[in-house]
């Protein structure tokens, strides 16, 4: 009773920090696109050129990801628990990102409007639900697996889902980074002035149901685990 409740506290204090980091993200990214008039990044010219910006941008991303990550490490105590309370981080900091960001600028009006989600190591383009939808099931997995698992489970047991799962992410990448990949060989202009046209949503479909494989695994066996009784594993 003890360990559930530190682990809910442990929970609670890492989705506070989330919060918190993604009130700072919004505010970085207003501030940014206010200085080159880019509120809404779906517009002609989506990057332009601003002395040092673009370096300091690429760092200030790399910094983000290391902040949340070291959240989570600090969090658990194992391998996959480190994992859960980062995935904990990333998915309640990337949802509250977005509706920071409506309550600052208007923007983004509907789940369907395009952002660009990430620049490295190529600028990343989609639908704002796309990214939700992937932060939504980590949030939901690193919860099952911080909050719910009853024994020490070793990080990569379930290979056979995790494998699946992890090719989802890279076709995921794929369909965000699709026309960057078209566009890099004609260099940083063209990057910076490519502006997507489509979202390949069958493809991204197959990536999301392979994502949500390991999700749906791990609750499979917690929920078997729960049935079982004290002490007997599964």
């Amino acid at each position: 009773m003890n360990r559930d409740s530190g682990e809910c506290r442990r929970w609670l204090v890492v989705a506070l920090y989330a919060v918190a980091m993604a009130w700072v993200e919004a505010a970085v990214v207003y501030y940014l696109r206010t200085l080159v008039n880019r509120i809404d990044p779906y517009q002609p010219n989506p990057l332009p050129i601003a002395t040092g910006l673009g370096e300091a941008e690429l760092v200030r991303e790399f910094a983000t990801m290391v902040m949340l990550f070291t959240v989570g490490w600090l969090a658990g105590a194992t391998w996959r628990s480190r994992a859960g309370y980062s995935f904990v981080a990333f998915g309640i900091w990337d949802i509250f990102y977005y509706l920071f960001l409506r309550v600052m600028t208007g923007w983004p009006k509907s789940l369907l409007d395009w952002d660009i989600l990430f620049l490295i190591p190529l600028p990343w383009w989609g639908p704002v639900w796309a990214p939700m939808a992937i932060a939504l099931m980590m949030i939901l997995w690193g919860t099952l697996v911080t909050q719910f698992e009853r024994l020490p489970t070793p990080m990569c047991s379930n290979w056979k889902s995790l494998v699946p799962g992890g090719a989802g992410v890279v076709l995921a990448l794929f369909v965000f980074m699709a026309d960057a990949i078209q566009t890099a060989d004609q260099g940083t202009e063209a990057l910076r002035a490519m502006l997507p046209t489509r979202f390949n949503w069958p493809l991204f479909s197959v990536a999301l149901v392979l994502m949500a494989l390991p999700l749906a695994d791990l609750a499979w066996q917690t929920r078997l685990a729960g049935r079982s009784p004290v002490g007997e594993t599964t």
